[in-house]
């Protein structure tokens, strides 16, 4: 590219690029790389202006295909790379702002290139782009090596070893990025890959020993949410002739050119952007989802998802067990912090419940804390705003909220949380309400939206499996909470008699016209049914052991007492009725005895004294309700094209043409 470009639209005549894509080969010691290395753009702001790059330089990628397996100009610039490399930390300390930012576009050309070649080539032909032969005159045998694996090896070094500073920040983004345009080869295939070179490098071989702190920087970089440095902080003074463009390194963070792979072009308004406020921070979690999601090798399984579930608080001074490996510590409270802070975007709801899934050390940690309201919150607004969020990221939110109903602690704890004035809960003004009333209306509305919206049964199932969970240490719940569980009831008791109605109807319809194929209300009504006797499971749950506290719920089931008439005789129902019919009846009597007209503050007295008078032997006792969360078969086949939808959609710096993507199916818009 040279110290002469400055637009993209020099490159097709380029004279530095056509010399590195020509026939002629370069040794790595040749002055060439300095000049090529010595460019600097303003940065594309548009979708139209990264097209217009790609467009410039095809040209340049055909010559440099045809060419390269016989000059191996591309192994020359990887030397160059990784001979730079090992002078980084010294260049840093010593703010070698020139080398650093050649070092850096060196990268950001073999990452252009990898992430071409990756969509564009086999892996055996890419294999051979990236074999590097030092010939010797007038010998035509030579000894090759895999500069790719040596390449893989030096990033994960560069992304654990070099001092994040102000001028290491955009190479260490680069280097992260490079990492995901390697692992990229999932993106064009429809079939989840279970071999590949990726798996070569990543799981066996030179690179295996770096995993463990390779998970713990990526981790760390989640967890620091870095900024950018600011533009014009380490600014080089641009000749005046044109002819040496050498912007400083933070100075490119709005007008390089490399910005349009770490920044996702635009510039100096990352900061607006809360996804983009760290570029490293998000780049590295997404790295950091796409390692722990490779499948495991034939023979090996993959060593990220194990440091994953396995890493320790830095206060846990216990020993690791000898057959842990991969094992590292990281401080809890940090990630606890960052995890509460940063549930706005799809993939940190997918690390957290990676994390609560996978390590049992986090679910116990997370488990124990005393201001849980902090991370149940930020999922709960993501369940509210379900019109707004992908499906994926609504599972993601639920099943975190399944996993941590599981535990009994939980469940009572969240009960004496008391919150004030939550904003964003706009069907009622909630000035006071309980952490677990809360979570019991959102998972309420939840399924009400799913039953006329998606209807989905897998939300539903998880939606009710938390209500279950939780209803045995349902505590003093907010009369809202009680009237919305009632209200469920009733939309479910009126589409259960709308589907029975239809379902009727069909059937003497069908007498009169034998041709017309009836449709399946039987099905329906299966499923309804089933959801009908989940919700009145829960109801005697609670009735069953916690009545005492929660006056609340009797009183709205008084209400709407005859919502429950239909049920008691229904074979499906009878059982599960029986306690709620006694419940009904017993205190139906004592109100009955206190006259009419009596004050809601009257009833709801009655109500707390009727507790204490109403035998417990005489309720039923049933199995406790337990649900617990348990993974498909093959997740995998869910999760990989999960995350690699957020690397495409997210990924700041990395963009892939819609058409060429297999793994999943790209929106037209």
């Amino acid at each position: 590219m040279g110290s002469n470009s400055s637009r993209i639209g020099d490159l097709p005549g380029n004279e530095h690029l056509k010399k590195f894509s020509g026939t002629e080969s370069l040794s790595e010691n040749d002055p060439f790389w300095n000049q090529l290395l010595s460019f600097s753009f303003p940065a594309p702001t548009s979708s139209a202006d990264l097209k217009l790059l790609e467009e410039a330089t095809v040209s340049v990628r055909r010559s440099l295909v045809e060419n390269n397996p016989r000059t191996g100009n591309l192994g020359a610039l990887i030397k160059v790379f990784l001979s730079r490399t090992k002078e980084l930390k010294v260049s840093a300390e010593c703010q070698n702002h020139i080398f650093i930012w050649q070092t850096h576009n060196a990268l950001f050309i073999i990452c252009y290139l990898l992430k071409v070649f990756i969509c564009e080539m086999s892996e055996e032909e890419l294999l051979l782009h990236f074999t590097y032969e030092e010939k010797s005159p007038g010998s035509y045998s030579s000894d090759s090596e895999d500069l790719l694996e040596e390449l893989v090896c030096c990033l994960m070094q560069l992304i654990t070893d070099i001092p994040l500073l102000d001028i290491t920040y955009e190479i260490s983004v680069e280097a992260v990025s490079t990492m995901v345009a390697f692992l990229s080869c999932q993106l064009f295939h429809k079939e989840v890959l279970r071999q590949s070179i990726s798996h070569k490098y990543l799981m066996q071989g030179r690179c295996l020993p770096y995993t463990s702190k390779l998970v713990k920087t990526l981790l760390y970089n989640f967890i620091r949410q870095e900024k950018p440095p600011p533009p014009g902080a380490h600014v080089f003074s641009q000749q005046s002739d044109g002819g040496g463009l050498l912007y400083g390194l933070a100075s490119g963070v709005a007008t390089g050119l490399w910005t349009v792979f770490t920044l996702g072009g635009v510039g100096s308004k990352a900061a607006a952007a809360p996804a983009l406020s760290s570029p490293l921070a998000n780049q590295s979690l997404l790295l950091l989802l796409v390692l722990a999601n490779l499948t495991d090798a034939a023979d090996a399984p993959n060593p990220y998802r194990q440091a994953i579930m396995s890493f320790k608080n830095t206060q846990d001074n216990s020993p690791f067990p000898s057959s842990i490996p991969h094992a590292f510590q990281i401080n809890f409270n940090s990630l606890y912090t960052a995890l509460c802070e940063q549930q706005t975007s799809d993939q940190a709801t997918l690390l957290l419940y990676t994390l609560l899934h996978q390590n049992s050390n986090i679910r116990t940690y997370m488990l124990a804390r005393t201001d849980m309201e902090n991370l149940v919150l930020p999922i709960l607004e993501i369940l509210y705003h379900v019109e707004e969020r992908n499906s994926h990221h609504v599972y993601m939110a639920l099943i975190i909220l399944l996993i941590l109903t599981e535990d009994d602690g939980f469940n009572r704890s969240i009960h004496e949380v008391i919150l004030k004035n939550i904003t964003w809960y706009s069907e009622r003004v909630l000035t006071e309400i309980s952490l677990g009333s809360l979570l019991i209306l959102v998972v309420i509305r939840t399924i009400q939206y799913n039953m006329t919206r998606t209807r989905d049964k897998y939300l539903h199932t998880n939606c009710l499996a938390a209500l279950a969970n939780m209803s045995a240490q349902f505590r003093a719940l907010h009369q809202y909470a009680a009237q919305r569980i009632i209200s469920l009831f009733s939309l479910l008791s009126k589409k259960h008699n709308k589907v029975l109605e239809q379902a009727t109807q069909s059937l003497r319809g069908s007498l009169s016209s034998s041709d017309v194929p009836l449709p399946d209300y039987a099905q329906d009504l299966n499923v309804i049914e089933e959801v009908i006797r989940m919700m009145l499971e829960i109801i005697n749950s609670c009735l069953t052991n916690s009545l005492h506290h929660n006056p609340n719920l009797v009183y709205a089931l008084l209400y709407k007492r005859d919502l429950f008439e239909q049920f008691r005789t229904h074979p499906s129902f009878q059982d599960i009725m029986q306690n709620i019919d006694l419940v009904i009846t017993f205190f139906s009597s004592r109100l009955l005895q206190a006259g009419a007209e009596l004050s809601v503050e009257r009833v709801l007295e009655i109500i707390k004294q009727g507790v204490v008078a109403l035998p417990k032997d005489r309720l039923k006792k049933f199995p406790e309700l337990k649900f617990k969360y348990v993974e498909e078969e093959q997740p995998e086949e869910f999760f990989i094209p999960y995350v690699w939808s957020l690397v495409y959609n997210s990924a700041v710096g990395l963009r892939w043409n819609p058409q060429d993507i297999q793994l999943f199916t790209v929106d037209s818009d």
